[in-house]
């Protein structure tokens, strides 16, 4: 049955109490139960990116004629990212509404320059590691082009079956720092260096790792090059409501150069009201969320984002010993803040979903069959909890006492 709009107004107090009654079936991920979805800083941080939006909620970034104070904020914003990336002078780049729309941005930014810069093909295409985000697929949908995937070697690009996968029609490589399934930085030198070789645009997609690897390197944890250091790096997509821990949504969209991110903006003055320039796919952006990005990243610094960093590492390190001695097996070698795990021995259907029956969110993999946990400073709080729980289920699977009967988790509506 249809909801009707009612016909009176209601107090915010009863509907403040509808809309917490509505969420009691919500993960908790505050309590440390979701390992998607949400990026858990702590409360300090939520309440600085709550109150800043708020304070912006009705300012609108399409307009920074109207409003000087998102202009610059989202200028500092951009900034700081590309400092993080060491980007090279003249670099450029805009905030988006997520890691979709920055990679949509860079897709179509790539395709426009390869037709201005020779390209006759009918399709371009995009040669991707199997592991790459699916926003790549939903981008050459909508920009009509094509994407070609390759499997993956150890969990990372193949680097060598990619190269030849490249034909006439190949205008973008990608790879990923960390790939979302496996929580593993591609091989970015390797690939920057075919695309300099073959004059093709590298795109890396930071989405998860662009605002916590950084920190990690500097915490003094190994991290693997994959930024605009590496020449050959194109454009980068890197997330601010993952681990740079702003409001959902905003995300950064980064270039080497500001020629190729002059490719990204539209502009339009065939009809009555003048000219309109859009950096992004979206016209009206929302002011909290620029605001938010701005005054978490002012709020926490370098020292807060690396004091953040070097516990997801610590967390990351005793899960991973954790589900080792149970029988699992981690994935490749990770080195920032995914775990995902697995093992052939062990029924992993049955134990995810009776995480997931037990009130712990996290996502899957299918090749091979694994969980996968994006892990946030606020995890430490409960690893303990979550390794007796999985070890419980794991003795309980062997036994028979699990079943692998019962609902997927997945990312459909």
């Amino acid at each position: 049955m249809r909801t009707s709009l009612p016909t009176s107004g209601t107090a915010w107090p009863e509907l403040k109490a509808q809309m917490q009654q509505r969420r009691s079936g919500d993960i908790d991920w505050r309590g440390g139960r979701a390992s998607v979805y949400v990026f858990h800083p702590g409360d300090d941080v939520l309440d600085v990116a709550h109150e800043a939006y708020g304070d912006f909620i009705s300012e609108n970034g399409l307009g920074p004629g109207a409003f000087p104070s998102l202009k610059q904020m989202e200028r500092d914003v951009v900034d700081m990212a590309l400092g993080l990336q060491n980007a090279p002078e003249g670099a450029a780049g805009t905030m988006t509404s997520g890691g979709t729309e920055s990679i949509v941005m860079a897709m179509k930014a790539c395709r426009d320059h390869a037709r201005d810069n020779g390209f006759t093909g009918a399709v371009p295409e995009v040669v991707a590691p199997q592991s790459t985000h699916p926003a790549f697929d939903k981008g050459a949908n909508l920009l009509g082009m094509r994407v070609v995937r390759v499997p993956v070697k150890d969990f990372v690009a193949d680097v060598d079956a990619m190269a030849r996968a490249i034909t006439e029609n190949t205008v973008m490589l990608v790879g990923s720092a960390p790939s979302f399934p496996y929580g593993i930085i591609d091989p970015i030198r390797a690939l920057a260096e075919i695309a300099r070789e073959r004059s093709l645009w590298l795109h890396v997609d930071a989405c998860v790792g662009g605002y916590v690897a950084p920190f990690v390197a500097r915490a003094g944890f190994p991290v693997e090059p994959y930024d605009f250091s590496i020449d050959g790096v194109t454009s980068m997509s890197a997330d601010l409501h993952k681990y740079g821990y702003a409001a959902k949504g905003a995300s950064t969209v980064l270039y080497r150069e500001k020629a190729r991110f002059n490719y990204q903006v539209f502009r339009f003055n065939d009809w009555p009201a003048g000219s309109m320039s859009t950096p992004t796919l979206a016209g009206t952006r929302p002011g909290g969320a620029i605001a938010a990005a701005w005054a978490v990243m002012n709020y926490l610094g370098e020292e807060g984002y690396v004091e953040r960093a070097r516990r997801i590492v610590a967390t990351r390190n005793k899960l991973a010993d954790g589900v080792g001695q149970l029988g699992f097996e981690v994935f490749g070698d990770p080195q920032v803040s995914l775990l995902a795990f697995g093992g052939d021995r062990l029924d992993i259907d049955a134990i995810g979903k009776a995480l997931y029956a037990e009130g712990w969110m996290s996502s899957r993999t299918s090749e091979p069959k694994g969980i996968h946990l994006m892990i946030s400073p606020e995890h430490e709080q409960v690893a303990d909890e979550y390794l007796e729980t999985l070890a419980r289920l794991v003795a309980a699977s062997k036994s028979g006492q699990l079943s692998s009967e019962g609902p997927e988790i997945g990312y459909s509506s």
